[in-house]
């Protein structure tokens, strides 16, 4: 049984149930002063809080998809294999394989035109060299006839970190939002390009590229637009493009579409922080190139560099979340020809539930910014 399986918690919590009654039936005849009676007590009570503990623990990481997998939860890598085609027009020219297909959530059945599409891709980074693994989202316009020859816009969108990028599938729900977003007649059809940040795990490499080491910024900054541009009926131009993320993500999101107006119009970073991190999950990422080091921060950036042409969203929240005060000083840095916006929440934590409540007037925001030729 998979780690977030709804029979798994099933299980767990009928675990919990069981030792508990067998705990209070059994209490009685333990009750002697005697070795096995001992050790039985011992025994019983050790079991009971484990399997609540375990229970608690899998009803928590269910609501907010801190693991995905077993695989996630222990440490293990789960990138997808890369399918190498021989013939013609292969990933050397692509650099874009599709390995599998999912239905996204919700009603509509597995028609692509009522409900859209999911392709499970492995992009291979030209410039970078990094292949990672994404999900596309596809929504129902771009299988249906009337909208054939139509190029839609599309948004790069990031986890956390250590997330996985199943996590914008299931826990933050990004396709069905966008769904039901366009549905309900606040965002145009967009294609949702899915991904981690962390293209080197378990190192944490803030979206950098280090010397020597993985181009992650050029990666999610050139590669994976150019890409994913070449496969799918997109555009190529700042204004077709979106990038927008959570946490680490937001960070990598405001970075990326500060540094590469040329491919972002919009930019938005849910919980955001605005200076690389420097700590043992990122390793020496500068070498001592203040330069480097000083272009990763943010406030740094709005202060010495041109204001690119470019729209930039940031959320945060008055009570619960550590980066209030910085998302005002970034607010109050970005001046024009920059455009700046921004969700704040009366109160709301660094997690998925406060995600959840931002998510759709983000994708509102970015369809305004964005256009589809």
């Amino acid at each position: 049984m998979g780690l977030t399986s709804k029979a798994f918690l099933a299980a767990a919590i009928m675990l919990a149930v069981v030792f508990f009654a067998a705990t209070v039936w059994l209490w009685p005849r333990l009750a002697r002063r005697s070795a096995p009676a001992v050790f039985g007590r011992v025994g019983l009570l050790l079991a009971t809080q484990v399997t609540v503990f375990v229970s608690v623990a899998l009803v928590a990481n269910n609501s907010f998809l801190f693991y995905g997998s077993w695989a996630d939860l222990f440490g293990q890598k789960q990138e997808l294999g890369v399918v190498t085609d021989r013939a013609a027009g292969a990933l050397a020219s692509k650099n874009i394989v599709r390995v599998g297909i999912q239905r996204p959530d919700g009603p509509g059945g597995s028609l692509p035109t009522r409900n859209g599409r999911i392709d499970k891709v492995v992009i291979a980074g030209r410039e970078s060299k990094i292949e990672s693994s994404a999900y596309v989202y596809l929504p129902p316009e771009y299988f249906q006839p009337a909208f054939a020859r139509r190029k839609f816009p599309a948004v790069v969108v990031l986890t956390g970190y250590p997330g996985v990028s199943e996590n914008l599938l299931k826990g933050l729900r990004y396709p069905r939002t966008a769904h039901d977003r366009v549905k309900a007649g606040r965002a145009q059809p967009m294609i949702l390009v899915m991904l981690r940040p962390t293209v080197a795990p378990p190192r944490d490499t803030e979206c950098v590229d280090i010397k020597g080491g993985p181009q992650t910024e050029t990666f999610l900054g050139k590669d994976v637009p150019r890409a994913v541009s070449d496969e799918y009926r997109v555009g190529k131009l700042a204004r077709n493009w979106g990038i927008m993320g959570n946490s680490t993500g937001g960070y990598c999101a405001l970075k990326i579409g500060l540094h590469h107006p040329d491919r972002f119009a919009a930019s938005a970073g849910l919980s955001a922080y605005y200076k690389a991190a420097e700590d043992p999950t990122t390793g020496d990422l500068f070498h001592g190139d203040q330069d480097a080091r000083n272009r990763s921060d943010l406030m740094w950036s709005l202060d010495h560099l041109p204001q690119p042409d470019s729209s930039f969203l940031v959320t945060t929240s008055k009570h619960g979340e550590g980066n209030y005060r910085s998302t005002m000083r970034f607010l109050d840095k970005v001046k024009a020809p920059a455009q700046a916006s921004s969700i704040v929440l009366d109160s709301g934590g660094h997690n998925f539930n406060t995600w959840r409540r931002e998510i759709p007037s983000a994708l509102d925001w970015m369809s305004s910014r964005l256009s589809e030729s």
